[in-house]
C-alpha cells in the first residue's frame, strides 16, 4: 500500500504539502525502526551465548557459574517487566523506549571491561552477573514497547504481520550477528564484541529520538495513512496526553485485578512461558551445545547457529502473513492467530529427536525445523494486542512478557545443572522438547480471542 496524500500536520491534521508521487508508508519505516532496535537488542542479549565458551575460559568460570549468569538476565527482566509497563501507559513508547536503549547500551559497553585487571573469578562472575541482571532491567521495556507501537501504528489486519516482523527479529539477530560475533572473537577476542554492539546502540539512540513520533504529530504521516490506521482498529491516540492521562485513572488496583481474572490472558502466559523456554535455549546453551556436545569449533558454531536462525526468521514472518491472510478470508481472529501457532510448536517439539542421532549435519536440520517452527508458531505478541484493553495495553503486555521470561530463569539453570550432572545435553533436549506440549496446553487454555474490556471505577 502506498499513501499520496497531503502530510498531516502535528497540531490539527491539515495538508502540508504533497509529495510527488507514491511513497513508503511511514508506518512500514517505523516497523523497520523497531525491527532493527530488535535485532541489536537481541544481539545484546545473546551475545554472552556466543563469546560464552571464550570469557569462560578467559575468566574462568564454571558450568554452573556460566547458567547463572545466563539466567541473570531473566531474573531482573521478569520483575522489571510491571513498572516498565506502567512507565509505558503513563508516558508513552518515544520517551521510554528512547531511555531504555540508551541505558542498556551503556551496560553492554562496560561488559567489554571485565578482567581487564585481573581479579579472582568470584569477582568477576559477581560482576558480569550484576552487569546481565541491569541489562535485563534495562530491555524490560522493549517489547511491550514494540506492541504500543504496533497498536498505535498499525490497523487490526495489519497487526499479525507487523508484530511477526518486530519479533522475527530475534531470529535475524542470530543469523546476522551470530558469524560476526564469532568471527570477532575468534580474530580479536570476546571483548569486541560488546564493543561493536555498544557503538550500534548509542547510534540507533539518536536515530529514535530524532524522528520517532507518534502517527498523529508524525510530520511524514499523510492523512490517507492516518485514517488508514485509525479507521482499521490502529490506537492513533494511544501515546498522546489526553490518552495517557485517562489511562492513569483507569489503572487502579481493582481494574487491574480484574485484568487477571480473563481466561484468555492465562493461557497466553503458557505459550509464551513455553516459546520462550525454546528461545533461551537457543540464545544460551544452543552454541555451547555444538562446542562442547558436538565438537564443533568456535568459528564454525558462529556460522553454524545462523542455520536455525534463518529458518526461526522465515518461520516468524510466515506466521504472522500466514494468520493475517486468514483473518482477510474470514477465519476468526482466534482460528487465524491459533493455527499457525498450533502447528508451529508441533514442529518445535522435534528439537528432541537430536537425541535419537549422532549425526552432526542431522541434528542441525532438526533444530532448524525446530526452530522455524518455534517461529512460525511465536504470534504471542500478536494475539496480546488482540486481548489488551486500551486503558492498559502496556501493563497486559508486560505481565505476558514477565511470565514468558521466566522461562529464561529456568531453562538456563535447569540445562546447567542437568549438563553437569549427566555430562551430556540428552535430558536438556529433551526437557526443552516438552516446551512444544506445554504450548499447546496452553493455547487449549486460551480459548477465544477477544479484547478485555473493564470498566474503571
Amino acid at each position: 500500500m502506498s499513501d499520496t496524500e497531503p502530510r498531516v500536520s502535528a497540531k490539527n491534521g491539515a495538508g502540508a504539502g504533497s509529495p510527488a508521487g507514491p511513497r513508503v508508508p511511514t508506518r512500514m519505516l517505523v516497523l523497520a525502526l523497531i525491527f532493527v532496535i530488535t535485532t541489536v537488542n537481541y544481539a545484546d542479549r545473546s551475545s554472552l551465548s556466543i563469546t560464552g565458551s571464550s570469557v569462560q575460559a578467559d575468566l574462568g568460570f564454571s558450568t554452573v557459574q556460566l547458567g547463572y549468569i545466563f539466567s541473570a538476565f531473566s531474573w531482573a527482566y521478569v520483575i522489571a517487566q510491571l513498572p516498565g509497563g506502567v512507565l509505558l501507559d503513563r508516558f508513552g513508547a518515544r520517551r521510554i523506549y528512547g531511555l531504555s536503549l540508551v541505558l542498556w547500551t551503556l551496560v553492554t559497553l562496560a561488559v567489554s571491561l571485565v578482567g581487564l585487571i585481573t581479579t579472582p573469578v568470584l569477582v568477576a562472575v559477581t560482576t558480569i552477573f550484576v552487569l546481565r541482571l541491569l541489562l535485563g532491567a534495562f530491555e524490560s521495556p522493549a517489547f511491550p514497547a514494540n506492541a504500543r507501537v504496533a497498536t498505535t501504528w498499525f490497523p487490526t489486519a495489519e497487526r499479525g504481520r507487523a508484530t511477526a516482523v518486530f519479533n522475527s527479529a530475534q531470529y535475524f539477530a542470530t543469523a546476522a550477528f551470530a558469524p560476526v560475533m564469532g568471527w570477532l572473537t575468534h580474530q580479536f577476542g570476546w571483548r569486541w564484541v560488546f564493543v561493536m554492539l555498544g557503538a550500534l546502540g548509542l547510534v540507533l539512540a539518536v536515530l529514535w529520538f530524532r524522528w520517532m513520533d507518534s502517527p498523529r504529530n508524525h510530520p511524514r504521516v499523510s492523512a490517507k495513512e492516518l485514517g488508514t490506521i485509525r479507521d482499521g482498529g490502529g490506537l492513533v491516540d494511544l501515546d498522546e496526553a489526553g490518552a495517557r492521562g485517562a489511562s492513569r485513572e483507569a489503572l487502579n488496583w481493582r481494574s487491574l485485578g480484574k485484568i487477571f481474572t480473563f481466561r484468555g490472558l492465562w493461557g497466553v502466559y503458557i505459550t509464551q512461558y513455553a516459546i520462550n523456554a525454546l528461545t533461551y535455549f537457543f540464545i544460551t546453551w544452543f552454541p555451547v551445545y555444538l562446542v562442547q556436545g558436538r565438537g564443533l569449533s568456535l568459528l564454525e558454531v558462529g556460522f553454524v547457529a545462523a542455520l536455525p536462525a534463518l529458518c526461526g526468521f522465515g518461520g516468524g514472518l510466515l506466521g504472522g502473513f500466514f494468520s493475517d491472510a486468514l483473518l482477510r478470508r474470514g477465519l476468526s481472529v482466534t482460528a487465524a492467530r491459533k493455527i499457525p501457532s498450533v502447528l508451529g510448536m508441533v514442529l518445535a517439539t522435534s528439537i528432541g529427536l537430536c537425541n535419537l542421532t549422532d549425526s552432526s549435519a542431522l541434528i542441525i536440520a532438526l533444530m532448524t525445523l525446530a526452530f522455524f517452527g518455534k517461529g512460525l508458531g511465536a504470534l504471542g505478541w500478536a494475539i496480546t494486542t488482540d486481548i489488551a484493553p486500551p486503558e492498559a495495553a502496556s501493563f497486559v503486555g508486560s505481565t505476558m512478557n514477565a511470565f514468558g521470561n521466566a522461562a529464561g530463569i529456568v531453562t538456563p539453570i535447569v540445562i546447567g545443572y542437568t549438563v553437569q550432572v549427566t555430562g551430556s545435553f540428552h535430558t536438556a533436549l529433551w526437557f526443552v522438547a516438552a516446551h512444544g506440549l506445554l504450548a499447546l496446553v496452553g493455547f487449549a487454555v486460551m480459548g477465544p480471542i477477544k479484547r478485555i474490556q473493564f470498566d474503571a471505577d
